[in-house]
């Protein structure tokens, strides 16, 4: 099953197949009598495997709930188009229970796909709080974040330590060491996910947030990029790719693409998700044993990060949410979450296990993720979120390509995000 929390490619999906139906007028939240029966539980592919051992504890435990799991395309994009095609034919949907891109709940749940849920059925208390924000809308509660992410800047511990400097905490302490340290040891400098797809728009979000800015407001309803925070972020990547220390190639990098770049020796810094930290610290990496991690850096310290990661949510149309609430819990409980962490290599929502000392021994850059969690925020939430997406994408593509500047792609940005908002 591929995972890679936030954004893009790689999304773990979810989505439980339920044989019963729910009595007409049932109220979103409220199981009916005979809420419970079998589950199917679709995934996107599960590149380690940990899904299958999981599901096989849930079935033995419940035998009259047993989960059969089915898979839906890798790719994000296309596993939100099945999912949005299937949920908009209502009663003959045959999504019960989604798990879904944080990006995903206003959306769904503004469309009337998911239902709310009751705070006090999930131990939302014992998460890390900010991935909790992710899963309402409009002040209810209408999924439960099941995996966290949180972008990290990894690094060349081995590289850094014979020019005896720290790891960057500013955006200029990063452009400095990117320009000059890099090409002695014949490296490419810095790279994200900047080919335009939802990678670029985790990326560019980053950085507007990290200068002090922001991209939308009031759920989406209120357009706030136009301001000198957006154009020094995106300022900020335009530059790297013109003053060299972002290589052009850098602008056609995925997850995929940008990891294997850091992985195979030929980068001095990268920004992705933790699992890229676990994959190049792994065998058969030219690096492994010389990586280090940080939080982003900022314009003045540390950045802010995007929240990665995805929601459990409940379809409208569920013929057994009582099951569908249960199976959630199960997934959602610390002996689950410490497996998701354990065998899939994904960041759990629970907040003890950050500072389990067996766990940071094994995964040590647990502490710098928690940091970077609790000073993360969610991408712009709005009802139209893919086409706001697609419009940052585009845009900040453009700047860093050199086809805009930076001030004009702001202003461009502001213009092309009011036309959605106001639709």
């Amino acid at each position: 099953m591929r995972w890679i929390h936030a954004a893009g490619r790689g999304l773990l999906v979810l989505v439980v197949v339920l044989t019963g139906y729910v009595a007409a007028g049932a109220q979103a939240g409220e199981p009916p009598a005979g809420g419970r029966g079998p589950l199917t539980l679709a995934t996107a592919g599960d590149l380690t495997g940990y899904l299958g051992p999981l599901l096989e504890g849930w079935n033995r435990a419940h035998p009259g709930e047993r989960v059969t799991l089915v898979e839906l395309p890798d790719s994000a994009d296309e596993t939100r188009a099945q999912m949005a095609t299937d949920l908009r034919d209502g009663d003959r949907s045959r999504f019960d229970v989604l798990n879904i891109d944080v990006n995903w709940t206003s959306e769904f749940a503004a469309a009337g796909w998911i239902r709310p849920l009751p705070r006090d059925r999930f131990p939302l208390k014992t998460f890390l709080q900010p991935v909790v924000d992710t899963a309402t809308y409009d002040g209810q509660l209408y999924a439960v974040p099941y995996v966290t992410n949180a972008g990290l800047l990894l690094y060349r511990k081995d590289v850094l330590a014979k020019e005896g400097v720290e790891p960057p905490r500013t955006w200029a302490e990063l452009a400095r060491y990117a320009k000059t340290i890099a090409p002695k040891y014949g490296l490419d400098g810095y790279a994200g996910q900047f080919l335009p797809y939802e990678g670029l728009t985790v990326n560019a979000a980053e950085a507007v947030y990290s200068a002090g800015g922001s991209i939308l407001g009031d759920e989406g309803e209120r357009v706030t990029v136009d301001s000198a925070a957006a154009r020094e972020g995106i300022g900020y990547l335009a530059r790297g790719v013109r003053e060299g220390w972002i290589p052009r190639q850098a602008l056609t990098y995925k997850e995929e693409e940008s990891k294997q770049a850091f992985q195979d020796g030929r980068l001095l810094f990268l920004r992705n998700w933790p699992y890229a930290y676990v994959g190049a610290s792994g065998p058969g990496s030219k690096v492994a044993g010389e990586v280090g991690a940080v939080p982003l850096p900022g314009p003045d310290g540390p950045g802010t990060s995007v929240l990665g990661g995805s929601n459990l949510a409940v379809s409208a149309h569920a013929r057994h949410p009582d099951s569908a609430a249960r199976l959630i819990a199960y997934l959602t409980s610390e002996h689950v979450q410490r497996q998701v962490l354990t065998r899939g290599a994904l960041p759990p929502v629970r907040a003890d296990l950050y500072a389990d000392p067996e766990l940071v021994r094994r995964f040590p850059y647990l502490p710098t993720l928690r940091q970077s969690v609790l000073a993360a925020e969610p991408r712009p939430k709005s009802p139209r979120y893919d086409q706001v997406s697609l419009v940052v994408q585009a845009v900040v593509h453009d700047a860093m390509a050199g086809r805009q500047t930076p001030e004009a792609a702001v202003r461009r940005l502001a213009r092309e995000l009011a036309l959605i908002s106001n639709r």
